[in-house]
């Protein structure tokens, strides 16, 4: 169901209220650090804009500086240098108007296990100051909206991880806020209530909210409208999942296979201005960087027909996220690997924490950096 956030007579004022400002940003983040007294920066000259009804996400590992960004945004942290502004307010000077316009969704949970789900959300509510009377049905749909009604007598002490994890979302939505921050919100529940949550974020940024997510699962960062990869506190990209994409790989990515890769074969594909460039997979398979795959792929197709060489396969190569942060640690640290390939051993290597999360990031055995040097 939807969650009707906005009373139907105040709607068509709202409508025209966003196409006033549709271009003004939600969150502006302009070269941003955060340093905590004489440690490392934790944060490293950030900048970035989220505009109204976006799925923004930050994805990264732990210790990317993730949650230190979200504080900063909700006004817990200040920047120690550059400039934030939410909904066109310093987080350090939001009034109590402009909070009520904003949920925040923890990563932990921090309800009350000896309390109802009802009661837990009545209580949100009323600490958002809605009055008794008026906040009934709020609560409701708030629940429902959450698939949670039926368990509304329930004590939160006797549900399930996700059952919390979706009370958590409902206790975050029950003051129909527009800007809508969720920490680590699938963290430890199963693949398919983290797809529900997924749904839940479309429909309410289908309804004009904004949503700023952070996460450290890669496959998430489709479902997003931009996306930024923070890293060690450093913004390593930013942009809609295929630019990121873009960004990461050089370009489009085509994987090309032969009966075997010649001389011919290569001068053909050397003499085509829209490949960037060529790697050798297998004498008989390459992959190819390209400006843009499609048309890229047709232009070949052609040409190898016309030389008579016989095409086994050819296809455009789509990489993971995973892949995608890999590549674009390799451009940090400025060393070239050819799209496919895993990091060396003696470079940073990659162990997955968890199934579909991003990876730790692990230093070189020591012996490796002695035997390089």
């Amino acid at each position: 169901m939807s969650l009707q956030i906005v009373k139907p007579e105040l709607a068509p004022l709202l409508n025209q209220e966003n196409e006033e400002h549709r271009a003004e940003p939600v969150i502006e983040v302009q070269k941003v650090c955060k340093q905590f007294e004489k440690n490392e920066p934790t944060i490293r000259e950030i900048s970035f804009e989220v505009m109204p009804g976006e799925i923004f996400c930050l994805l990264g590992p732990s210790g990317s500086g993730k949650s230190t960004t979200m504080r900063m945004l909700t006004g817990v942290y200040g920047p120690t240098e550059g400039h934030i502004r939410v909904l066109g307010v310093e987080p350090q000077n939001f009034t109590r108007q402009t909070r009520s316009r904003i949920g925040y969704m923890p990563q932990h949970f921090v309800l009350f296990p000896e309390l109802s789900t009802q009661d837990n959300i009545n209580f949100v509510a009323s600490a958002y100051g809605m009055s008794w009377f008026g906040r009934a049905a709020r609560v409701r749909e708030a629940l429902e909206f959450v698939g949670l009604w039926d368990a509304k007598d329930r004590l939160v002490s006797q549900l399930s991880g996700g059952m919390r994890r979706r009370l958590d979302l409902a206790s975050t939505l029950v003051h129909g806020p527009e800007l809508i921050f969720v920490d680590e919100p699938t963290a430890g529940i199963d693949p398919i209530l983290r797809a529900k949550f997924w749904d839940h974020f479309k429909s309410l940024s289908n309804e004009g909210r904004t949503i700023f997510v952070t996460t450290q699962y890669v496959t998430e960062a489709d479902y997003c409208d931009k996306v930024a990869i923070l890293n060690r506190g450093r913004l390593l990209s930013l942009g809609t999942p295929e630019e990121v994409r873009i960004q990461a790989m050089g370009g489009g990515i085509i994987n090309l296979t032969l009966e075997e890769v010649t001389g011919q074969a290569l001068r053909l594909l050397r003499a085509m201005p829209d490949i960037k460039d060529i790697f050798t997979v297998s004498p008989e398979q390459l992959r190819l960087v390209v400006e843009e795959s499609g048309h890229t792929l047709k232009e070949i197709v052609h040409a190898f027909q016309e030389a008579n060489i016989e095409i086994q396969n050819i296809e455009s190569y789509r990489a993971d996220f995973e892949e995608v942060f890999v590549r674009l640690l390799e451009k940090e640290n400025g060393k070239v690997v050819p799209p496919g390939e895993k990091p060396k051993q003696g470079r940073e290597t990659l162990v997955p924490i968890e199934s579909g999360r991003l990876p730790q990031l692990v230093p070189p055995p020591e012996e490796n950096k002695l035997t390089k040097e």
